[in-house]
Formats: structure tokens, C-alpha cells, sequence
């Protein structure tokens, strides 16, 4: 086996009072810090501590909201202080070798089947970074043993340690984390102004939807604050439902077109519905129940029952799906954020069953409060307006998320960059 510590390694983007410096020298995990294995035998620290891919180190209670390993069955646990790295073998989308983590938030205890290691040097923001990139990734792999379970990476501990890491001066590393510390903190601030605004949103709905057993919201714009009641309409009344149904799968020139086929997968947080993963051609459309443009679509069966969205294109849907299609006294901007509001209640009604479910029937039936035409138009826009925001906001945090990948990927080595 080479000796990874005879490598070297230069990343494509380096600053510039560090253009000219020597290449960036490879060492093993082993020999820049030591694995930590110290049993909690004496059952001294009751936090229990998780590694999740998304969020990093933190207690299992905040994580799972519950106690996974309770107390009387954590002393064969590892004992991680603060400043550890933790690497969860795990793997998932998001971290296809599972991830490793610093343990930014206090002393506790982790499961034996994670690996605890505490760098020699105590500044190591650097290496909270590099593990957040793929530099790492391809050794990992390599160094796994074959026929592993599928969601985890079978590896030894000594083989982990052997792990190759990049080892720049003191002054580039800090400058690095320093950078990326920054940008990090950016992302942050975005990500608190984009759920800022949602909950902006969620307590206006709040005030322009009347409450349960009221027929007036709270808040009404001034030229409707003397309007009548809102009226109770079931959703039949509002428009016509239309029941989604699949063109036959075994007729191959039912798909591949261009019109949209949505199913409960194509609904995400995003109020539209701009592309599908499946499509139809002119054939298998004939084959389905068209719904026009800016109807409202509710997913009606299924775990994700209650996800309400609008289409932005005429389509077809399969059958978990109920679109209604406004007719003349509703405007279907105002059906979405009605349903959107009524989602949980809704849902509700499918009962406790393995596959819940709402027909039709039980659908079309259920009852809701709305103004006249004028009022859900007002309603519609503000509302409407908040989303554009939303979603502009939205779009600037996946670009700075974005720009943060591509810049890592300049900062660190790529995995096959060392040479000896």
C-alpha cells in the first residue's frame, strides 16, 4: 500500500497570498488525531447525542423528539466531547458515505456504531468544512468492505483511520474556514428571512380565513369590512372535482409527450406545478381527464395526503389526485390558498387506516366558508404578492447554497488531486 503521508495535493483555487506556496501535503486521519472510544461504564452523562446528515451533532431528544436510548441503556455508549468529530455510517442522499460532523454542542454520549475522533490540533473549523465537501468521498468508498448493507457503509475503524486529508498551513486554513464561515453565516441569515416570511404568511392566513365557527376572518381589507358574511359552500359547489386516472402503463405510446401528468411526487412546498417527472403524448392525454390551468389539485390518498398545489399548465393526473376546477363565482387563486388553509382538516377526515384515504364523494362534500368574488380576488393577490417573495427568496438561498458547492469544490483538492 502507498504511503499516503509521501502525497501532496493543490486545490484549483487557492487566495492570493497563497498562489505561490508549496503544494498542500497529505496525511492520514491517524496521524493528525486520535480515535476516542471511552465507554460511558459508569452511566456519568445521560445526553444522548445523534449525528444527522442535515443538521449535524445534536441531542437525540431535539432530533427524534423523543429518547431513542433511555436511561439504564447508554453505558456501553461513547462518551464525544465537545470539539469531537463524529462519523455516522449512515449513508443517504445527502450523504452518500454518511457524514462526519463536529460536535459543536456539548458533552454526551453516541451510539457504539459511530466512529469518535479528536483532532491533535485544537483549531480545526478547516476539517468542519473539508468533511461538508466530497474530498473525502472516494477513499471511503475504496476502503469500504463490498457487499455492505445498502444504507451503510461497512468499514473498519483502523481503515477509517487511515484516511488520506489534506494538511495546508495554519495561516490557509484558517483562511479558508474563515471564508466559508462567512458565506455559511450569509446562508443562515437568508434561510431566517425565508422562514421569517412563511410565518409571515401562516399568521396572515391566519387573519384573512375566518376561525372555526366563524363566518367573518378578523382582518378584512377596508372596502369589504362592511360586506357580508363569508357564506358556507361545500367543494362541489366551488367547481367541478375531476378525479385523476393512468393511462394504460403498458401502452408505450401513451408517454413520453408533452403533456404534464402529475402525481403526488410532482407536489412539492412550491405553490405550482411547473414540470412533472412523467408526460403524456397527444394519445395517452386522450386517454385521461384533462384539467385546465390554474385549477387547485389535492393529493386525496396516500402519506402525502394534503399537499395542495395549482397547475400552471393544462394536465392530466393520476388517480390520488382531486382537481377542482373553479367555476364562475370562485377564482382559482383564491380555491388554492382556501384548500391550502383547510389542508389539515381535510386530511383529517380520511380517518386512521393503512392507506388513508378521501373519495370523491366525501370530498366534494366537505364544506367551507368564502366571500364573494371580489373579496377572494383581493385576498387572492395579496396573498399571491407574499408567495413571489417567497419564492424570490427562496431562489437566493438555493444560489448562495449553490455557489457554496462550487466554491468548496475549488477550495479542497479534487478526491484523485494527490500525487506522490
Amino acid at each position: 500500500m502507498a504511503k499516503h503521508g509521501a502525497k501532496t495535493a493543490t486545490p484549483r483555487l487557492r487566495f492570493p497570498e497563497f498562489r505561490s506556496a508549496a503544494a498542500w501535503k497529505t496525511t492520514p486521519l491517524n496521524q493528525i488525531a486520535e480515535r476516542i472510544s471511552t465507554k460511558n461504564r459508569d452511566g456519568r452523562v445521560s445526553r444522548v447525542l445523534t449525528n444527522s446528515a442535515e443538521f449535524g451533532v445534536l441531542d437525540q431528544r431535539d432530533y427524534f423528539d423523543k429518547d431513542i436510548a433511555t436511561a439504564g441503556k447508554v453505558d456501553g455508549y461513547c462518551i464525544v466531547g465537545k470539539g469531537d468529530y463524529v462519523y455516522n455510517p449512515r449513508t443517504s442522499a445527502i450523504a452518500p458515505v454518511g457524514p462526519i460532523s463536529r460536535n459543536n454542542v456539548g458533552e454526551g454520549v453516541m451510539s457504539p456504531l459511530y466512529t469518535v475522533f479528536r483532532f491533535l490540533d485544537v483549531q480545526t473549523d478547516f476539517y468542519e468544512h473539508y468533511f461538508r465537501s466530497a474530498g473525502w468521498h472516494s477513499y471511503l468508498r475504496s476502503a469500504a468492505s463490498t457487499g455492505a448493507r445498502h444504507d451503510r457503509m461497512s468499514i473498519t475503524t483502523e481503515a477509517f483511520m487511515r484516511m488520506p486529508l489534506p494538511v495546508p498551513t495554519p495561516a490557509e486554513q484558517q483562511r479558508i474556514a474563515d471564508c466559508l464561515t462567512s458565506l455559511d453565516e450569509v446562508i443562515a441569515a437568508q434561510g431566517r428571512k425565508v422562514e421569517a416570511l412563511k410565518a409571515h404568511k401562516r399568521g396572515l392566513m391566519q387573519q384573512l380565513f375566518p376561525r372555526e365557527g366563524e363566518t367573518r376572518p378578523r382582518l378584512r381589507f377596508p372596502e369589504f369590512r362592511d360586506a357580508p358574511d363569508w357564506r358556507e359552500v361545500s367543494i362541489g359547489g366551488i367547481g367541478e372535482v375531476i378525479t385523476g386516472s393512468t393511462p394504460a402503463t403498458s401502452q408505450r405510446e401513451y408517454y413520453g409527450g408533452d403533456h404534464p401528468f402529475v402525481s403526488p411526487a410532482d407536489i412539492s412546498d412550491s405553490r405550482f406545478v411547473e414540470s412533472t417527472k412523467t408526460n403524456l403524448t397527444d394519445a395517452g392525454f386522450a386517454q385521461a381527464r384533462a384539467v385546465k390551468a390554474g385549477s387547485v389539485l389535492f393529493v386525496c390518498i396516500g402519506s402525502t395526503i394534503g399537499k395542495v398545489a395549482q397547475n400552471v399548465r393544462d394536465c392530466a393526473t393520476n388517480q390520488q389526485i382531486n382537481a377542482v376546477v373553479a367555476n364562475s363565482e370562485f377564482l382559482g387563486d383564491f380555491v388554492y390558498f382556501l384548500l391550502d388553509m383547510e389542508a389539515e382538516r381535510i386530511a383529517g377526515l380520511a380517518g386512521r387506516q393503512a392507506v388513508p384515504i378521501i373519495n370523491k364523494t366525501l370530498f366534494s362534500s366537505v364544506k367551507v366558508l368564502a366571500p364573494r368574488i371580489g373579496e377572494q380576488q383581493r385576498i387572492a393577490d395579496c396573498l399571491s404578492s407574499l408567495d413571489t417573495r417567497i419564492t424570490a427568496e427562496t431562489n437566493q438561498l438555493t444560489a448562495l447554497k449553490t455557489h457554496k458547492q462550487g466554491l468548496m469544490q475549488q477550495l479542497f483538492p479534487a478526491p484523485d488531486a494527490a500525487s506522490a
